[in-house]
């Protein structure tokens, strides 16, 4: 730690570590998007409805009366989590299933639970 005290304090920089890193840096723009992406996961509202549905394709019925909440709510969430294009639907006549939208997602959810489960 007192490395990085005395850095701060004589404002040492290491150029050659700098030059090596910022080409790598993606533009502030897609950093940006990437936050967004994640604060998606902060609720854990839809961490609940990504968990369900990294079991079973589910309407918002079976969903709502899983979770324990109003189907209302449970729409709600799942139009936030399509926005982000974590989830994908598709429709039965009047009934509307989702999905998680690729294994991207799921691999995201099962690695942030492998992590807190550590």
């Amino acid at each position: 730690m007192s490395n990085i005290n005395e850095q701060e304090e004589t404002g040492q920089v290491h150029n050659e570590v700098l030059e090596k890193i910022r080409p790598e840096m993606p533009p502030e723009e897609t950093l940006y998007d990437l936050a967004e992406f994640y604060k998606v996961f902060g609720d854990s509202t839809r961490i609940r409805i990504l968990y369900a549905l990294l079991e079973s394709e589910l309407c918002v019925g079976d969903m709502a009366a899983l979770l324990g909440l109003s189907q209302t709510a449970c729409s709600h969430q799942l139009r936030v989590l399509k926005n982000s294009k974590l989830v994908r639907f598709r429709r039965e006549g009047k009934v509307v299933y989702y999905s998680l939208s690729d294994d991207h997602v799921a691999k995201i959810i099962e690695l942030g639970m492998e992590h807190v489960l550590e």
